[in-house]
């Protein structure tokens, strides 16, 4: 029992930036903008967030307190993350670039902007690298609820982990009220199926397109955060998001556009992710690191196979909407 809590443990925690890539993707892909870029604005939330701290605790020359680091960082991530969609949503939505092709130029552009500035800022660190005092990374810890953690079994399933965890399920369950039972979310998704019927009905498709592909890239900033706060505990490491944000766009796509889906398919890729800890299948470790790109090449091609309606994208993903041939 202690072998399987352990690896559940280690799935959440492995699986969380992959949930909150997934969410924030899902979002942008409900407008009907398929943002290849989830890669790059993770790598763009993973640095911001982390030198956000860094740079206050340089500047003031003072060790922030975990709660206000934790604030700190995820406003950092947030913002850097918005940033990289908005400049994606400027050509795609105003100047109506192929969207592919921009969301890979976003994606090479955020993996340069997240190791430049992540190798930079080590350079003016007095012990040459980026990191952040055990004070604020404390922040970024386990929790231990009262009462709650002490119940057998369910207390270190369920309520031992770090308040980005929390978050990212917080996350998940409003976007997943706000895209069914609220009138925004309806508009959203109408958008993202006809944006000309939307249009018609006096919905601002622009606007919405703009603040879904926005809010979703802060959302995936804050996974590449988690990163680099959580995963490899406050030190800035090069290309250290590495591949999740491509795994995050197969989880869309595993999850049929579905938030809550999507906390299954992260806590399953997360298990591979971190299989090799607990699995012990006698073959070499580069074979484990194969596995959730494996599974993310079945499940794009058992998804491509069965066309089920309702969990299909939505009808004008990927294309840019002309209001002119309305």
């Amino acid at each position: 029992m202690d072998i399987f809590i352990n690896f559940f443990n280690a799935a959440v925690l492995a699986g969380t930036p992959l949930l909150f890539g997934t969410l924030g993707e899902i979002l942008t892909e409900k407008s009907g903008n398929l943002n290849l870029g989830v890669e790059g604005m993770m790598f763009m939330g993973a640095v911001s967030g982390l030198a956000a701290v860094f740079l206050l605790e340089v500047g003031l020359g003072i060790e922030i307190a975990g709660a206000l680091a934790v604030l700190i960082a995820i406003a950092g991530a947030f913002i850097a993350g918005a940033l990289g969609a908005f400049i994606y949503s400027v050509l795609v939505v105003s100047l109506r670039t192929q969207q592919n092709v921009t969301g890979l130029a976003l994606t090479i552009f955020g993996i340069g902007f997240g190791n430049f500035f992540g190798e930079y800022f080590g350079r003016t660190s007095p012990i040459g690298f980026m990191t952040v005092s055990l004070s604020a990374r404390q922040g970024f810890s386990n929790l231990s609820i009262p009462v709650l953690s002490d119940i057998p079994i369910l207390g270190p399933l369920l309520f031992s982990y770090n308040i980005l965890v929390y978050l990212a399920v917080v996350i998940a369950v409003a976007m997943a009220f706000f895209l069914s039972r609220t009138r925004w979310g309806l508009n959203l998704r109408a958008v993202g199926e006809n944006p000309a019927t939307a249009d018609a009905a006096s919905i601002n498709v622009t606007r919405y397109k703009y603040l879904a592909t926005c809010i979703g890239g802060g959302i995936c900033g804050i996974g590449g955060m988690y990163i680099s706060m959580v995963t490899t505990s406050g030190v800035w490491v090069h290309n250290s998001v590495q591949g999740f944000g491509w795994i995050a766009v197969a989880l869309v796509i595993f999850a049929t556009w579905s938030p809550k889906r999507a906390l299954v398919g992260s806590l399953v890729f997360g298990g591979l992710t971190v299989m090799r800890f607990y699995v012990p299948l006698g073959i070499p470790m580069q074979i484990y690191d194969t596995f959730p790109f494996l599974a993310t090449i079945l499940v794009l091609i058992v998804t491509s196979i069965r066309q089920i309606k309702e969990h299909s994208p939505p009808a004008q993903l990927g294309i840019n909407y002309f209001r002119e041939e309305r």
